[in-house]
């Protein structure tokens, strides 16, 4: 595809006014936001295992005038690690910043890690892709009715075939081409889109370029990848069709986290459908897109809504609050 003429690719930039919200900025927009009797919030937890803990958290929220609306939690025998998760309305007012300052006493004596989040405030995302759209699409069209509490923004790819689709949703458009050559300059330009837009998260939407262990590490946790389940067994090039030949007869999708380990990361999502002999190469194809797009989604909503918790090289994955899945509108 010719390329348009004028600036050049990776200069191809549109950009929208939006608020701050990237995780270095939070804390001072939560310390200067009015505290309000709707505001609703979310706490994160992982500590050794031991009597009190939701007790503890329970009595502190109590005397801090909150209520609390949903709540989960996860004793790990094995790793002797326990989680939870609380959403709850601050009904007298309480502020973020006062909820951590007061919280972190009781924290330091459970050998907590603890977050306190603003379920308002839309986690920041940075999309990749190549030359495979459905994923793309679908989260696109995700975002833009609300049903994904995330704001994309940007959109980076080493070619230029959605270019006008990402624009005309009025976010910037960075094309990186990438080469064995020219990788670690590549990568740098990347890291620098995804920090100059305060981004939290990336997405690879069908991103066909192995990330380097250095990358991977430096946004470990927080980037997701999207891949057919057939791995190990059908590798490389064409596995829907591999899967054909071999009478495969569920075919299903698998989304994780990155690691410097290939397709093996911590396990987020995964959704299966079922085929038959009398379904050609090409259903697969069809079928193996759809359930791609759909784990993809859920993986990502699962984690922007604080509902992932890593577990050594496995992940802890909460049920989403009720009305968590509700769009802000239909199309």
């Amino acid at each position: 595809m010719a390329r348009p003429a004028g600036p050049s690719p990776d200069r191809l930039t549109f950009k929208k006014e939006s608020p701050v919200t990237d995780a270095s900025s939070l804390s001072r927009a939560d310390a200067d936001r009015p505290a309000t009797a709707a505001a609703r919030y979310c706490l994160t937890v992982t500590c050794p295992t031991t009597r009190g803990i939701v007790a503890a958290i329970a009595v502190f929220l109590a005397e801090h005038g909150c209520n609390i609306t949903d709540s989960a939690q996860y004793d790990d025998a094995a790793t002797g690690r326990f989680f939870m998760r609380v959403s709850f309305a601050a009904e007298t007012g309480a502020g973020l910043a006062e909820l951590r300052r007061d919280f972190a006493e009781i924290a330091a004596g459970l050998e907590m890690d603890f977050a306190f989040h603003d379920e308002a405030v839309k986690m920041k995302a940075v999309i990749m892709v190549s030359r495979f759209g459905h994923c793309l699409n679908d989260l696109l069209y995700r975002v833009r009715i609300g049903a994904l509490p995330v704001e994309v923004v940007a959109v980076i790819s080493n070619h230029m075939d959605y270019q006008k689709v990402v624009v005309n949703h009025d976010i910037p458009f960075h094309c990186i081409p990438v080469t064995k050559e020219n990788k670690p300059e590549a990568e740098a330009r990347i890291m620098k889109v995804v920090e100059d837009a305060g981004a939290e998260l990336i997405v690879l939407a069908r991103y066909m370029q192995i990330l380097s262990d250095r990358m991977c590490q430096q946004m470990s946790g927080r980037i997701i990848n999207i891949h057919h389940s057939f791995l190990p067994s059908f590798k490389g090039a064409n596995p829907y069709r591999q899967a054909f030949e071999r009478g495969v007869k569920l075919i299903g999708a698998t989304s994780h986290y990155v690691t410097a380990d290939l397709d093996e990361g911590p396990i987020i999502e995964q959704d299966t459908v079922r085929v038959t002999h009398a379904q050609s190469a090409a259903d697969y194809v069809s079928l193996g897109r759809d359930v791609e797009a759909q784990v993809l989604a859920r993986a990502i909503h699962a984690h922007a809504n604080r509902r992932v918790f890593l577990n050594g090289s496995s992940t802890v994955v909460f049920p989403a609050s009720p009305g968590s899945f509700s769009s802000e509108r239909m199309g």
